[in-house]
């Protein structure tokens, strides 16, 4: 194995070690529990995402989204899902940049 693949691994390990994805995982097991909350969720994401990624992005259908929404987010098991989720992406997206950054990617 090269000695890039080493540290790869290492990486692999060091963020299945981490505590962001330790609650990511367990919030991710709660949740697939329920498998009727886990498509609504889903949908959720789905939406949320296809809304970010419009351009027609008016305030108003985020604010429409938003109230939809609302008593749904309100449910224990989705926040803390969305959190933990949110969390171990913006881990994911800090070690992808700094990689970025130290190799000079342009």
């Amino acid at each position: 194995m090269s000695k890039l693949d080493n540290a790869v691994e290492r990486l692999i390990e060091a963020i299945l070690d981490s505590e962001i994805y330790r609650e990511y995982d367990a919030q991710r097991n709660r949740v697939n529990q329920y498998p009727e909350l886990k498509a609504q969720i889903d949908e959720f994401r789905k939406r949320n995402f296809l809304l970010q990624r419009s351009e027609d992005n008016a305030f108003e259908k985020i604010e429409q989204f938003e109230k939809e929404y609302a008593d749904f987010r309100e449910n224990t098991l989705v926040s803390e899902f969305l959190a933990a989720e949110l969390a171990f992406c913006r881990m994911m997206q800090d070690i992808n940049l700094q990689v970025t950054e130290a190799v000079h990617f342009e």
